[in-house]
């Protein structure tokens, strides 16, 4: 099997590929490196089956050559992160829409399946208990940056269920809920490696808003065989399925248990939202996902705990060696990090 996947080069892309090589895929990475690093891919760098191409999804010369050379795509190329998306929403609807499309068409023209990443942002402020597939999105206004994150995503898959009900294009969604792990980092507001490595840094761990807001992280580890099960069952095609975390958990709650995981000696600062986004940014107060059906076509079952999570994303970035990751130069030799 040779696949393609957008966005390769990114947190979870590069999670992705190592999965997909161990399985014994040939792997090609198409990715423009706005927010991924081939650092992500240090493991897999040296595999005779990875192939890395430099190059954008808005190029659909370079989308339809590398989807004409697969058997199938994991589309997970995207601007991504709250921080990056209110800072620059002109470029992100761009890229999460207009390239979104070039990948379905390239997908739909060369008879190819698709897989396309989500998320659980397309819910907006929708706090029910548990927000199965076919809840309602509650979103702010279309004036506010916050929520083109959210309207482009959803578009995606209006776009992707088109295609796939008029062209018959075979396309699976997954829409993930703050996923976690190794090698994701903080710097596009990422809560977990943002408030990892201030606590390893030694710096107020800075929480938005009153800390009571709450989510479900989930372990990459737990995300990626979910998302390539999928992927490979015929009954998922032409659906979305959430993948997310069992253990709903305050920000605040988060932040305290990064202290004692970490060992350190950080205290915690609250920070309003308009001080760290602008004036009128608006939240979740919840988001809780429904996970029966994902759970009942593929079993799947999240097991990693938050604790664990952190722990993971702690050892991450402190074993980090390269040059352009943020992390670690300030750390403390004398830091531990607890293993549950």
């Amino acid at each position: 099997m040779r696949t393609l996947v957008t966005g390769g080069a990114g947190f979870i892309g590069g999670h992705l590929v190592e999965h997909l090589l161990e399985q014994g895929d040939e792997v090609l990475v198409l990715d423009d490196l706005s927010t991924g690093s081939l650092s992500n891919l240090r493991t897999s760098r040296r595999h005779p089956g990875l192939e890395v191409e430099i190059g954008s999804i808005l190029d659909p010369v370079a989308v339809n050559d590398a989807v004409g050379r697969v058997d199938r795509v994991f589309h997970l190329a995207a601007a991504v992160g709250v921080k990056l998306i209110v800072e620059h929403p002109l470029q992100s609807l761009r890229t999460n829409i207009h390239g979104t499309e070039n990948i379905l068409m390239a997908c739909t023209e060369k008879d190819v399946p698709l897989l396309l990443a989500s998320t659980s942002e397309i819910y907006g402020k929708n706090t029910a208990d548990k927000l199965s597939e076919d809840a309602d999105r509650i979103l702010g206004s279309p004036l506010k940056s916050r929520w083109t994150y959210a309207a482009a995503k959803g578009i995606d898959e209006s776009f992707a269920k088109a295609y796939h009900d008029e062209h018959g294009l075979q396309v699976t969604i997954v829409r993930l809920f703050n996923t976690v792990g190794p090698r994701q980092k903080g710097r596009y507001g990422m809560v977990v490696p943002n408030l990892v490595g201030q606590a390893l840094r030694g710096e107020p761990l800075t929480v938005f808003g009153d800390g009571r807001q709450t989510r479900c992280f989930s372990s990459v580890n737990d995300i990626v065989p979910a998302v390539v099960r999928l992927a490979e069952t015929p009954a998922a095609v032409g659906q979305a399925f959430n993948l997310g975390g069992q253990h709903e958990i305050a920000i605040l709650h988060l932040a305290s248990r990064i202290l004692e995981i970490t060992g350190s000696h950080s205290g915690i600062r609250l920070v309003p939202y308009d001080q760290a986004y602008a004036p009128g940014y608006e939240d979740m107060r919840r988001r809780v996902p429904d996970n029966a059906k994902a759970r009942e076509l593929i079993g799947f079952d999240p097991q990693t705990s938050i604790d664990d999570i952190i722990a993971g994303v702690a050892a991450g970035l402190l074993n980090s060696v390269d040059e352009d990751d943020w992390v670690m130069s300030q750390a403390g030799a004398d830091l531990q990090v607890a293993t549950s």
